[in-house]
């Protein structure tokens, strides 16, 4: 495995009384994608927001980059190198997609990073100049993680980026995550409910259930374990 970028060691995590986490553990490495797979309601989103300190955590130690993001206020952790998107592909309907580009990256330089997000999705290019609010739900997405990529993170955190979307966009989708990964070298967690796309762009998965981390294989062994994706997912490959 690649050396840790971000590590996450005996995460629990609450909603009010809640105990959603029980022990979470995982890893990502530099330039490494780590996927999460689960049913609903099993603590994937729940993670993901632990990780950028929306939902405080009780118990338990993250590290990203050489810093205690436990001791992180949430707002600072993105200029770490960190950067989430959730679902729902928000986006400012309002302004155009060089706009919505330009006001993530405020001053990070983000006008020379454009080339960045264009690489990734020569789609946007076409459309930059048109209103965000007017775009498909697949460019809408797009937008969302070219957002995040004008910020040039060491790591991307991705929740549900396929969800919706037509089989065409999926393919779209995971062969950006594929470029970014190679061209960009950023380092990818991301929560997918698509198995295929997950198992097609991952190095390793987790698999989560109850709060708490069944399983973890490299994506060429969980292709392999059709009664572990049945048991804990409810599908083959």
């Amino acid at each position: 495995m690649a050396k840790s970028l971000l590590s996450v060691e005996g995460l629990h995590a609450y909603y009010g009384k809640s105990h959603i986490l029980h022990g979470i553990s995982l890893s990502v490495g530099y330039g490494e994608t780590v996927t999460m797979l689960g049913r609903n309601g099993m603590g994937k989103t729940t993670t993901l927001k632990s990780i950028m300190g929306i939902l405080p955590s009780r118990q338990g130690r993250i590290t990203f980059d050489g810093h205690d993001l436990m001791k992180t206020p949430a707002h600072r952790i993105p200029r770490l190198g960190i950067v989430y998107v959730p679902q729902g592909r928000n986006v400012f309907p309002e302004l155009t997609v060089v706009e919505n580009l330009l006001i993530s990256g405020s001053g990070n330089h983000a006008s020379g990073n454009l080339d960045v997000v264009f690489e990734a999705f020569p789609r946007l290019k076409g459309r930059e100049r048109q209103l965000a609010g007017t775009l498909s739900g697949g460019e809408k997405q797009m937008l969302a993680i070219g957002r995040a990529l004008v910020l040039k993170p060491k790591l991307l955190v991705m929740d549900e980026p396929s969800e919706g979307l037509s089989p065409k966009l999926i393919t779209m989708v995971r062969e950006s995550l594929i470029k970014i990964r190679r061209e960009q070298g950023a380092g990818i967690l991301l929560v997918e409910q698509n198995v295929k796309l997950a198992l097609d762009v991952a190095d390793r998965v987790y698999l989560i259930e109850k709060g708490g981390i069944k399983e973890e294989d490299t994506a060429a062994e969980l292709r392999e374990k059709n009664e572990v994706l049945l048991r804990y997912l409810g599908v083959k490959v």
